[in-house]
């Protein structure tokens, strides 16, 4: 008898491909709530085992090592957090005058638009009214709570150490435990993929780390001699912002101006915020970011924006942020797998090479008619 190998047309494989792709999607958000805090776990996990290592090497226990460098991770993200909780409760005790003169401000556009366009005005001021109660309503309990709630959402605060912590007391066994799913002919493929993830993963993040301090720095540091109120909660804003990349630069301009426009005698001085945002970018882009943030695996812009608005629909805000790290960790398989190296290409940044032919064009004879 002969093995034949059963060929499947394009369409089969398509819909095949479409089939899985969607049980995929429907999986990873149905279980949200039990992924995400592994992901960031097993992300965070890769970023603190060199310095888990570091302290095996001075001879220290390995489970005192792991409490260790968690203790140590705990108490630089409660002085974050703390921070930012300090700076919202300051904001919050004004944000009944700052939503007074923002909607002062919107309105009187609104009605200046409205008389030009010839509209009925009475319509926007209900709207108006009713929009500018609502927020007033808002006092510094229910921000506090909010806080609270989205920091929940995000990592499941509580659960984190715990998978941190076991995952890597038990690294050496997943690391085996991968190793063995493999034959003997793929395993210095498997120690590529697995050493260049973990790379790619620590580099990326102690990067993108760094750079969320510079630019925290920069935004605070420009906002503070413009003389904006809120320099410290809005220069941390706009660092945690521009993690998220292209959408995130945006949205913290716009909250730049905002505070600008309601907060100063002048609206000149939302352009001056938007000059010193701008000069900030230009300095991440073209130095923070190639210096420090660069990684050895990079991601186009197209499929950068198309995975965070994914990453987002999936899990929210953490999937905004989770989605980039994901999607490098899926580019270096593809890279080191034959057959998806395509895939892997088209994720990538590395332009062809593009050959204009120039037509020759034929010399006209000149016929002398004499």
């Amino acid at each position: 008898m002969v093995d034949k190998k059963l060929i499947m047309p394009f369409y089969a494989q398509a819909g095949v491909f479409l089939i899985g792709l969607s049980a995929l999607l429907a999986i990873l958000y149905i279980a949200q709530s039990i992924i995400v805090p592994l992901v960031f776990a097993f992300i965070i996990s890769i970023l603190l085992s060199p310095i888990v290592r570091f302290f095996i090497r001075l001879k220290i226990n390995r489970i005192i090592a792991i409490i260790f460098t968690l203790l140590l991770t705990v108490i630089l993200i409660g002085a974050f957090i703390m921070l930012i909780y300090t700076q919202a409760v300051n904001f919050s005790e004004s944000w009944p005058i700052f939503i007074k003169k923002f909607t002062d401000i919107l309105n009187q556009s609104i009605q200046s638009i409205a008389q030009f366009l010839h509209l009925k005005t009475w319509i926007v001021q209900a709207w108006m009214t009713k929009t500018q109660h609502e927020l007033l309503t808002i006092d510094g309990t229910l921000i506090g709570q909010t806080i609270v709630s989205v920091g929940s959402g995000l990592a499941a605060i509580f659960l984190i150490p715990v998978y941190v912590f076991v995952i890597l007391y038990y690294q050496p066994l997943l690391i085996e435990f991968i190793r063995r799913l493999f034959a003997e002919t793929h395993q210095t493929q498997v120690r590529e993929i697995v050493t260049q993830t973990k790379s790619v993963v620590q580099h990326y993040l102690v990067g993108l780390l760094i750079e969320a301090v510079i630019v925290g720095v920069l935004n605070t540091i420009g906002l503070m001699i413009l003389g904006i109120q809120y320099a410290i909660l809005l220069g941390v804003i706009g660092a945690l912002l521009n993690v998220i990349p292209y959408i995130g630069g945006i949205i913290a301009v716009a909250l730049f101006m905002i505070v600008a426009l309601v907060t100063k005698s002048s609206a000149w001085f939302a352009v001056y915020v938007f000059g010193v945002h701008i000069f900030i970018q230009i300095i991440d882009n073209n130095y923070i970011v190639p210096k420090i943030v660069a990684s050895k695996v990079k991601i186009n812009a197209l499929f950068s924006i198309l995975v965070v608005l994914i990453g987002n629909a999936l899990w929210g805000i953490p999937g905004m942020f989770l989605s980039l790290p994901l999607l490098a960790i899926v580019k270096v398989f593809f890279d080191h797998i034959e057959s998806m190296n395509p895939w892997g290409y088209l994720l990538g940044d590395t332009m062809p090479k593009i050959i204009l032919k120039i037509p020759a064009f034929k010399k006209k004879k000149v016929v002398n008619s004499k």
